[in-house]
């Protein structure tokens, strides 16, 4: 009997034990419930980008007949902000009325009392044309000048599209002050026209290098710091239209600087968006966020309905080395490319835009954000270069100016 009672305390034992084990898988079981429910699920392609939103918060259009020194204000294609001197550097894709130059501009910044911003003023301090490597300034139709970025040393680089095999393409460092050409960028054979090959090769006309941007960007560096360049094309490469993939297909490439000979590291697919009917889509503009591979790309459109343009963020890591591809036609299955996400549809706000083809990343503003500048390539035609200031933050934010009645596209270079 003893013995039954002792057996039947031990069974109560076990089971009060596995009561309290019960309870406690119980309560892990509740945690890990709610724990899924309160933490916000995100998935792989979000991880990939940075948190941020775009507002607008000013806009400034400068008159097309603006002059300065005897030069015609226009055709900006491409802009540079310099923190040091809290200037920026604007290029004129011209060499038609004016030799190729670059403008010294002041951006008067709206005061921040709260969080309303703006755009007061954009003012020409000066010119600067670009000189070859003997110190002489261009002859017309020997560059075709349409990117720009500032690198330490009082270096910009400057990135000419190339038209074929008239105006060869280019990627030189010109000195700030003189406007002198200091060096060029070996460029891989596959950007280069070759007029006698066989097959077409190289960049086409007014579709080559138009996005240049450099990481780090303006900031101070010692003599020999290795920078990273990185470039791209506005479309296809002659090789690399295709009938299914139309004017899509931009390659990007990524140079190292450091002191010995220039490196192309890699060169990758960029994607364009697929144009509305009647339009077209173009690359014309890159801006370098972080050392981690992530990038503002600017995509304009212009065509049936005026111009477009689209904000999108860009990482590159993953993104297959394209550098000993030939052609990219046809099925292209097993190469990824540079992964997308768009930022802002400008069409979605209530502003008539110009043909926007130059950005940089501008001032800190006054509650420590980060702003963005957007301007436009007037082509020397009738219409106004647009100045667009946005600030990047994280999270939503909604942008709103005076609606314009949309007019016609000029002809974009």
């Amino acid at each position: 009997m003893m013995a039954r009672w002792q057996s039947w305390q031990g069974w109560q034992q076990r089971l009060r034990e596995w009561g309290r084990f019960g309870a406690l898988w119980g309560a892990i079981a509740l945690l890990l419930g709610l724990s899924a429910c309160s933490i916000p699920r995100v998935n792989a392609e979000d991880r990939l980008f940075l948190g941020l939103s775009a507002e607008l918060i000013g806009t400034y259009s400068l008159p097309s007949d603006t002059t300065f020194e005897e030069t015609q204000v226009g055709g900006l294609s491409a802009i540079a902000y310099d923190r040091q001197r809290d200037r920026f550097y604007a290029l004129s894709d011209d060499s038609r009325t004016a030799p190729p130059r670059f403008y010294t501009l002041k951006l008067d910044l709206a005061p921040e009392p709260t969080d309303a911003a703006g755009l007061e003023a954009v003012t020409v301090e000066g010119v600067t044309f670009l000189l070859d490597a003997a110190g002489q300034r261009y002859a017309p139709q020997q560059l075709d000048p349409e990117a720009l970025a500032l690198a330490p040393q009082d270096v910009l680089w400057v990135a000419s599209e190339g038209s074929g095999s008239s105006i060869p393409p280019a990627i030189g460092a010109y000195d700030l002050q003189t406007g002198q050409l200091r060096r060029t960028l070996p460029l891989p054979p596959a950007f280069l026209p070759d007029p006698e090959g066989d097959e077409p090769r190289g960049v086409r006309g007014n579709v080559g290098f138009e996005a240049l941007t450099l990481n780090p960007t303006g900031t101070v560096a010692s003599q020999g710091e290795p920078l990273r360049l990185f470039a791209a094309t506005e479309a296809s490469l002659a090789q690399d239209e295709d009938e299914e993939a139309l004017d899509r297909r931009s390659r990007f490439l990524h140079y190292y600087l450091g002191e010995g000979p220039p490196l192309v590291l890699s060169s990758h697919l960029y994607e364009l968006e697929e144009a509305p009917f009647g339009q077209v889509y173009g690359l014309t503009e890159l801006a370098a966020l972080d050392a981690g591979g992530h990038f503002l790309a600017l995509e304009r459109a212009f065509g049936l309905g005026g111009f477009g343009a689209k904000l999108i963020q860009i990482a590159t890591g993953g993104a297959t080395d394209i550098s000993g591809v030939k052609r990219l036609q046809g099925d292209i299955t097993g190469i990824e490319p540079i992964r997308k996400q768009e930022l802002l549809d400008l069409k979605t706000l209530d502003l008539r835009l110009e043909n926007l083809e130059g950005m940089t990343l501008g001032p800190r503003l006054a509650d420590g954000s980060q702003s963005l500048i957007l301007v436009s390539d007037n082509n020397f035609g009738d219409r106004p270069t647009q100045f667009l200031l946005f600030r990047l933050r994280a999270g939503k934010a909604a942008s709103a100016v005076t609606p314009v009645p949309a007019a016609p596209p000029a002809p974009v270079s």
